[in-house]
Protein backbone atom coordinates (compact mmCIF):
# COMPACT_ATOMS: atom_id res chain seq x y z
CA UNK A 1 0.00 0.00 0.00
CA UNK A 2 1.34 3.63 -0.84
CA UNK A 3 1.41 6.47 1.17
CA UNK A 4 -1.16 8.13 -1.59
CA UNK A 5 -4.02 5.50 -1.27
CA UNK A 6 -3.90 6.41 2.32
CA UNK A 7 -3.93 9.84 1.91
CA UNK A 8 -6.59 9.29 -0.71
CA UNK A 9 -8.47 7.93 1.30
CA UNK A 10 -8.09 10.59 4.46
CA UNK A 11 -8.77 13.23 2.03
CA UNK A 12 -12.38 11.05 0.93
CA UNK A 13 -13.01 10.98 4.14
CA UNK A 14 -12.91 14.29 5.45
CA UNK A 15 -14.59 15.47 2.12
CA UNK A 16 -17.14 13.38 3.35
CA UNK A 17 -17.73 14.67 6.72
CA UNK A 18 -18.35 18.46 5.38
CA UNK A 19 -20.23 17.67 2.04
CA UNK A 20 -23.71 18.77 1.69
CA UNK A 21 -25.13 18.23 -1.44
CA UNK A 22 -26.69 14.77 -1.72
CA UNK A 23 -25.26 14.08 -5.62
CA UNK A 24 -21.45 14.65 -4.34
CA UNK A 25 -22.20 12.84 -1.94
CA UNK A 26 -22.58 9.95 -3.19
CA UNK A 27 -19.77 10.57 -5.87
CA UNK A 28 -17.29 10.86 -3.06
CA UNK A 29 -18.66 7.66 -1.55
CA UNK A 30 -18.26 5.97 -4.49
CA UNK A 31 -14.71 7.21 -5.20
CA UNK A 32 -13.89 6.40 -1.40
CA UNK A 33 -15.51 2.57 -2.26
CA UNK A 34 -12.97 2.31 -5.01
CA UNK A 35 -9.88 3.47 -3.16
CA UNK A 36 -10.49 1.18 0.08
CA UNK A 37 -11.22 -1.97 -2.84
CA UNK A 38 -8.20 -0.78 -4.35
CA UNK A 39 -6.02 -0.99 -0.88
CA UNK A 40 -7.50 -4.31 -0.77
CA UNK A 41 -6.46 -5.59 -3.54
CA UNK A 42 -3.16 -4.13 -3.07
CA UNK A 43 -3.00 -6.22 0.68
CA UNK A 44 -4.12 -9.45 -0.81
CA UNK A 45 -1.53 -9.60 -3.77
CA UNK A 46 1.20 -8.31 -1.13
CA UNK A 47 -0.14 -10.54 1.65
CA UNK A 48 0.21 -13.89 -0.80
CA UNK A 49 -3.93 -14.61 -0.94
CA UNK A 50 -4.14 -13.36 -4.88
CA UNK A 51 -2.01 -13.66 -7.57
CA UNK A 52 -1.34 -10.19 -9.69
CA UNK A 53 -0.69 -12.01 -12.68
CA UNK A 54 -3.82 -13.52 -15.07
CA UNK A 55 -5.38 -16.69 -14.66
CA UNK A 56 -4.22 -17.67 -18.74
Amino acid sequence: MTISHEQQVEELRAELRVVLDANERRQIAAELEMALAEIAVIEAEQDGRISGEPPF
